[in-house]
């Protein structure tokens, strides 16, 4: 969020940030990050409203921006050590182009 890692950008408007993963988990995978510090999903009080409808709005956009639609897409966030969450800042991931596991 800093732009201290170079990014292959998607969007940025609105207080969210999209971009491409550097550590792809399907054909297509972006991520899409509120521009407020939020810790995780658990954390979302912390969120005006606003910026929270304008973060589901971001989600939706990079999926009509990479095409998408037609097929479909999954949105995942993590929460906590089970879930497997290595990044403290809330983001979803954005995956298709392909048919996608059904375990994850």
């Amino acid at each position: 969020m800093a732009g201290e890692i170079p990014a292959d950008l998607i969007l940025r408007e609105g207080g969210v940030t999209a971009f491409h993963d550097i550590a792809p988990k399907a054909p297509v995978h972006a991520l899409v990050v509120p521009d407020r510090h939020v810790g995780s999903l658990a954390d979302l009080a912390a969120m005006p409203a606003g910026e929270r409808a304008a973060m589901l709005d971001g989600v939706a956009e990079v999926a009509r921006r990479l095409g998408l639609e037609p097929t479909g897409y999954r949105v995942t966030t993590n929460h906590g050590p089970d879930a497997r969450q290595s990044v403290f800042h809330l983001h979803w991931h954005v995956m298709g182009g392909g048919l996608l596991s059904d375990s994850m």
